[in-house]
């Protein structure tokens, strides 16, 4: 089987869909490798690398895309390159389809096979989302530390405080891995840390592990409501799997909490969970709204490419030789967490928040298969 990497073409998007530990298992298993001059170049992997590990070196995403049985990507298409994508391709890569109308109708009308590390589920975890979880969630404290000096919109607020002065007061919308990671860097920073979730399950957990260094809260619009009027950082790191953020800051809280705040909505792909949010990219992170400093870059681990590169490929690489090895039917068949991560297929949403999403019908995969 031929799989392809072609370098990604979202805005300050630095990484890669495979490295060289890899293409080496994949050509070694007496499978092709191709890979799209360059594109390793951003996480500090050259084409020689790659050439070393047995893949083969190709000029343009067009050369990438018109060979490959399996496309191995990090972020979701561009426009530019829904005309290369063709019918029977597996696109393995971060879809996000639920706030994608236009994509999810790309993939559906070239039948392409589009499987999303976000839904590959094994129990209750997302293994291929959580590595990228957790750099957004401790990058999610740094940036919004940055977002808070005055010379950035924010209140001129260090999040630590010094002795004497306040600290920070920082609120987690969400307990899962983004509200963990962030949670624990907001805390070594010195911050005043409420982490609010829905699970009592998972609150108790958040105790034994924050020890009372961090405030645990249960979620209600009341309790979300108080605790955003009153925060300088507000933390979005909702996640409801395949299917839209749920919006649980709204616009009128925002006039409720005071000039200079910041938000960061690490949601913001999955369409935030705050109203006012948009995306944004990493040469513009910002933008404000009464007064409230929003960030809302959707591919904030590819500011840390290096570390989320190779984070990321962990755990890619055994679900693309599974793939590679067996080919879909038989690969789904063997692993049910794989077969959880198709969204689409042969012209048809297999994948039941994202049907619901866009208003589509619903078709189990194994009906379509």
């Amino acid at each position: 089987m031929i799989i392809g990497c072609p370098t990604e073409i979202k805005t300050r998007e630095n990484r890669v869909g495979i490295i060289p530990a890899s293409v080496h298992e994949l050509t070694s298993r007496d499978h092709k490798v191709i890979v799209q001059k360059g594109a390793g170049l951003g996480s500090g992997i050259t084409d020689e690398k790659f050439i070393a590990a047995g893949a083969e070196i190709v000029a343009t995403a067009a050369d990438v895309w018109g060979r490959a049985d399996i496309v191995c990507k990090v972020k979701e298409p561009l426009p530019p390159e829904f005309p290369l994508m063709r019918e029977g391709q597996i696109l393995y890569t971060y879809l996000h389809l639920a706030p994608e109308p236009e994509l999810t109708k790309q993939l559906l009308a070239r039948k392409v096979t589009g499987i999303a590390y976000e839904t590959i589920q094994v129990g209750n975890t997302l293994p291929l989302l959580k590595p990228m979880s957790e750099v957004a969630g401790k990058m999610s404290v740094q940036v919004g530390a940055w977002c808070l000096e005055r010379e950035h919109g924010g209140k001129g607020i260090l999040l630590g405080g010094v002795p004497g002065v306040p600290r920070a007061k920082v609120v987690v919308i969400g307990g899962g891995v983004v509200g963990v990671n962030a949670a624990k860097v907001a805390v070594g920073m010195g911050a005043d840390v409420t982490i609010v979730d829905s699970s009592l399950e998972r609150l108790d957990y958040l105790e034994d592990i924050f020890m009372e260094r961090a405030q645990t809260l249960y979620s209600t619009k009341h309790a979300i409501a108080e605790q955003v009027c009153h925060a300088d950082l507000v933390i979005g790191a909702v996640l409801v799997a395949g299917a839209r953020a749920p919006r649980l800051v709204t616009r009128e809280l925002l006039g409720q909490m005071e000039p200079g705040s910041v938000i960061v909505d690490v949601a913001v792909d999955q369409g935030g969970c705050v109203e006012t949010m948009k995306v944004t990219t990493h040469d513009a992170p910002t933008f404000v709204v009464d007064g409230v400093v929003h960030y809302g870059v959707a591919n904030m681990p590819g500011a840390v490419p290096r570390t989320s590169t190779f984070a990321l490929n962990h755990a890619t690489s055994p679900y693309l030789r599974l793939l590679a090895d067996k080919g879909l039917v038989d690969a789904v068949k063997e692993s049910a967490p794989l077969a959880k991560g198709v969204n689409t297929h042969q012209g048809h949403v297999t994948y039941q928040a994202v049907a619901e999403a866009h208003g589509l019908p619903y078709a189990p995969l194994d009906r379509v298969l």
